[in-house]
């Protein structure tokens, strides 16, 4: 799959979870594309749940979605502190409803629920939020990973291994 001059951006944020981080940014960037990193503030280190370090490229106050042609949220406990930002909020919301992908991974569908964008939506997710997602209008349905329009979810970090998560339409 070739990405020569698709810009992607994936969130980042305390707590994240390794491989959901790491293994989209090298992949992506291996096919060509250009992946910024979008934290709290500009230069910001975050620190995943076993210690290893990414440093935002940009604060998600000054990312613009029309910047990008999709959005990566990766899970651990990371979303749970993203959701909190508003700009972090507005940038997955904006992106949703310019049409660009928006890709979240195990518990990142909790930023998906607090932009508002999961109802009457199939998706899919860590088992434990499952009734987060329920609640916020969604179908949750237990699959590796679900498309739905501009959405892509999947479960666990096994679930980036299938390949599925980076295949074309």
């Amino acid at each position: 799959m070739e990405l020569t001059g698709k810009r992607i951006a994936i969130l980042a944020e305390d707590n994240y979870q390794e491989l959901e981080l790491w293994y989209p940014l090298l992949r992506l960037r291996e096919e060509g594309a250009q992946v910024t990193v979008v934290g709290r503030e500009t230069g910001r280190v975050h620190t995943s749940k076993h210690g290893y370090e990414v440093t935002a490229d940009i604060a998600a106050n000054e990312a613009r979605s029309q910047d990008y042609d999709a959005i990566i949220i990766p899970g651990g406990y990371a979303p749970d502190l993203m959701r909190r930002d508003p700009a972090m909020v507005r940038l997955v919301r904006d992106a949703y409803d310019q049409g660009k992908v928006v890709a979240a991974i195990c518990h990142a569908a909790w930023m998906l629920a607090s932009a508002d964008i999961v109802r009457g939506k199939r998706l899919t997710s860590f088992y434990s939020i499952k009734d987060d997602m329920v609640n916020a209008g969604a179908t949750w349905v237990d699959e590796p990973v679900v498309r739905d329009d501009n959405l892509i979810t999947s479960r666990v970090p096994q679930d980036l291994l299938s390949g599925k998560c980076l295949a074309p339409d």
